[in-house]
């Protein structure tokens, strides 16, 4: 039995040595998000002005109800643009290491931006870029 106290006790000394930083971190970090909500949720004024309930960027009205449906245009030309940004993405490095991988690395890219290019022009036949 007192063999088994000293192995827990080493176990757990070993756990809190290895991990006690993490723990810490994690502690912290919980402390301040919650306290930076708090802090902002006390000390935030709450009157709203004419200007600050026009619509912005989006072009919508501020709205009470957040279940409201919206166009599916919307979700549409946000997906396209990550697509597209993960494309040059990809093509910084590639341009980057383009000396040092050869011409498997060359065509492969090419494969790549042809496929890109052949669902880009069928987004573009379908009017998936078209806003009426």
């Amino acid at each position: 039995m007192c063999i088994e106290v000293r192995i827990g006790k080493k176990m757990i000394f070993d756990f809190l040595s290895e991990y006690l930083s993490i723990i810490i971190f994690f502690f912290l970090s919980l402390f301040l998000s919650i306290g930076f909500v708090a802090i902002n949720y006390l000390a935030a004024p709450k009157n709203p002005d004419p200007e600050k309930l026009s619509a912005y960027e989006c072009g919508f009205e501020a709205f009470s109800d957040s279940r409201i449906e919206f166009d599916v245009r919307f979700y549409l030309v946000a997906i396209l643009f990550v697509i597209f940004d993960l494309e040059i993405a990809f093509l910084f490095p590639w341009s980057i290491s383009l000396g040092g991988i050869g011409l498997l690395g060359f065509y492969s890219m090419m494969l790549f931006l042809f496929i890109l290019t052949v669902g880009f022009i069928y987004e573009w036949k379908k009017g998936a870029l078209e806003w009426e």
